[in-house]
């Protein structure tokens, strides 16, 4: 009898040991039964028989985990402590099946589960009989199902965008660079890791897409991260256009048939490009030469469940896990990004059209300028677009004089509105005050407080403009790849006049007739308990504005107090960094490391003790700070109570070493950004 230690896929709980008769290979998948129940594991290691009875290994796949897999679950149950399983369940294993084999076993009417991880798609070759060997591909299990994982079904019927990417398509010449754009390339070569920060139309994707012609020459493959794949057709159409069969794209909105395909083309080798968000990073994929990760800035990189891993920090890791290249792109790094990796700057725009900004100092409101201006555009037959970034779940006070924020005094964010207790609060380090009656800065006694959402502006436009077509841009509206292709279509062929809607906005589709972009609520994005609100604030401006002017001149009308620190910056974002840098160094990362620790229970007493224990164990540890705790900015999500503890140190292992020592039930931890010294 042989005997292993077992991971389980997904699951929370340390590694079991389990029996078998037959030899097993480490880091197989298998199956094995846990309470009762069939669930997946991955042989971690044999070890001598236990004195206690163990169970029997149920049978063992022709999947397996690669060494560097592994070594990477590794680093990320250590880095964002999760366990090993956690870490393991959202990769993707190795087949080692045959390819004729996976082509011909895979049946026809196989179910994909809605995600696009490993537990997704449970493969299971039964080890007896050996000869009647079957692959069946069945629904993700329950027990291991991952929040940030789900996903709404999705209609057979409809095609997505990506549908003709697995289609027969013969790729176009050679690209061609300019001067510019090839000295840039020559210098990212030279790097392991680095950054090309580049302007809005100044032809990064050019760039992504000749380095993967290059890597394609050296029979190397390459993984385009993009944010949310869905939201980039056309990025999509560019990759077929000119790769064709040799792309593969991946993500929650394939349909089952469309994910066997794709599944086919990773494993047998024929997919030199594999492209899609930020799970796409966890696919099987044989000599990885490059990873591009788009949009580095994006905080949909960011994953918001266990194990609560950053997709651009694992790229720059598995880079020198796998000996690959990796490219970090963005019109607006993050400071992070720029302080740490070489980067090439990469200057001007392909477009010739003249782009004008007006400023309007008012409260987040449809004003009388902004109809004038919609008008215009729409006598003209122009388009308009109307921004309203995302915002937090509290409210926060702006002077309507100078628009200045009530910013806390330990930690220089803005601090949000509690009305229950009638105080403001800052959400790092939990200090509170009164909510004053009049500005700190001007002593002005016009403090506001307002928010207007998508729906409230798309009824106020339709009302105004009622001869105009008037269509909602979000993620409520836009819940389908069809949806958003159908969408795009009605605008680029002026069926659609005016689009209102969120981020989604910024996310990279390319708007012909746009002469008019309506910016709206900077000034709470400027002032939220975030020490990236500066940048995330000004980086929305960048990417909306980017929207319009592409073939026309055109006009961006941006709503705000605080002109002065946009008109600054708009054209200029490497001053911005550079004074970015003063406001971070000696608090925030890259200078600090952060952690969040989060408790979340059903019961908000529970929740509360279980941190104050956490607190009692961490207070004598002299290499962190507690920066704060309490209860979080959502205190209550899914029916549970959450609080939370906010930890700073010089260095990210003392505080992994820290949280470690602390024998202490932990919900989540949340570390941000990796320490790559």
């Amino acid at each position: 009898m042989h005997y292993y230690n077992i991971s389980l896929l997904g699951s929370p709980l340390e590694p079991f040991t389990y029996c078998s008769t037959s030899e097993i290979k480490l880091l197989t998948k298998v199956s094995i039964d846990v309470r009762n129940r069939t669930t997946d594991g991955v042989v971690i290691e044999k070890v001598q028989k236990p004195e206690f009875k163990t169970n029997e290994v149920l049978s063992q796949s022709e999947f397996f985990y690669s060494q560097k897999q592994l070594e990477l679950a590794r680093f990320i149950s250590t880095y964002y402590i999760c366990s090993l399983g956690e870490a393991l369940g959202i990769m993707m294993p190795f087949s080692g099946i045959s390819q004729d084999e996976v082509k011909t076993s895979i049946p026809k009417n196989c179910q994909f589960g809605s995600d696009a991880l490993a537990p997704s798609v449970s493969c299971e070759v039964k080890t007896s009989p050996p000869k009647t060997r079957q692959l069946a591909i069945s629904k993700e299990s329950d027990t291991f199902r991952n929040a940030s994982q789900r996903h709404s079904p999705r209609e057979a019927s409809q095609k997505s965008e990506t549908e003709a990417l697995l289609s027969d398509t013969k790729p176009a010449s050679t690209i061609k660079l300019s001067q510019k754009q090839e000295e840039a390339l020559e210098f990212l070569k030279q790097h392991q890791t680095s950054l090309l920060f580049g302007d809005t139309g100044s032809g990064k994707t050019e760039i992504y897409m000749k380095y993967f012609e290059q890597m394609i020459a050296k029979n190397r493959r390459s993984i385009f991260l993009m944010p949310e794949i869905s939201l980039t057709p056309q990025m999509n159409k560019r990759l077929q256009a000119h790769f064709g069969e040799d792309v593969v794209m991946w993500h929650s909105k394939l349909t089952p048939l469309q994910k066997k395909k794709a599944l086919i083309k990773i494993y047998d080798g024929s997919a030199k490009i594999v492209a899609g968000p930020r799970s796409a990073l966890f696919l099987p994929i044989k000599d990885l030469g490059l990873i591009v990760v788009d949009e580095e800035h994006d905080d949909s990189y960011k994953s918001s469940s266990r194990p609560r891993y950053h997709a651009r920090d694992l790229s720059i890791y598995m880079g020198k896990l796998y000996g690959a290249e990796v490219l970090l792109g963005s019109a607006t790094p993050s400071l992070s990004s720029y302080v740490k990796f070489p980067h090439t700057r990469l200057k001007g725009t392909h477009f010739s059209a003249k782009k004008e900004f007006i400023y309007e100092k008012s409260k987040e409101d449809l004003s009388p300028l902004i109809f004038e201006q919609i008008k215009k555009a729409l006598d003209a037959k122009e388009q308009v677009i109307v921004f309203l970034p995302t915002r937090a779940n509290f409210k926060y006070l702006v002077c309507e004089s100078c628009g200045a924020s009530v910013e806390c005094v330990f930690c220089s964010v803005g601090m949000s509105i509690h009305e229950k207790s009638n105080a403001l609060k800052c959400h790092y380090c939990n200090y509170a005050q009164a909510i004053p009656k009049v500005c700190t800065k001007c002593e002005s006694g016009s403090l506001i407080s307002s928010r207007l959402g998508t729906a409230e502006a798309l009824r106020v436009i339709q009302e105004k403009f009622s001869g105009a077509k008037v269509e909602l841009f979000d993620r409520d509206a836009i819940t389908s790849a069809k949806k958003l292709r159908d969408a795009l279509e009605r605008f680029n062929t002026q069926e659609t006049n005016i689009l209102v809607g969120t981020q989604m906005l910024s996310k990279g589709h390319d708007y012909h007739g746009v002469t008019l972009a309506v910016v709206l609520g900077l000034d709470n994005m400027l002032n939220m308990s975030d020490y990236r609100a500066r940048q995330n604030a000004l980086s929305s401006l960048i990417q909306v504005s980017g929207r319009s002017g592409r073939a026309k001149d055109a006009k961006v009308l941006v709503q705000t107090f605080n002109e002065e620190f946009f008109s600054k910056f708009i054209d200029n974002y490497d001053a911005f960094l550079q004074e970015e840098i003063g406001f971070r160094e000696g608090l925030y990362p890259p200078y600090k490391k952060l952690c969040r620790i989060l408790f979340s229970h059903k019961n908000g007493t529970k929740a509360e003790d279980e941190m104050h224990k956490m607190l009692e164990s961490l207070s004598s540890i002299r290499e962190i700070e507690i920066v704060g705790f309490g209860k979080c900015a959502v205190e209550r999500v899914a029916d549970k109570y959450r609080f939370e503890i906010l930890l700073r140190s010089d260095k990210s292992t003392n505080i992994i070493r820290a949280i470690k020592s602390c024998k202490v039930a932990l919900a989540e931890v949340d570390m941000d950004p990796i320490e790559f010294s």
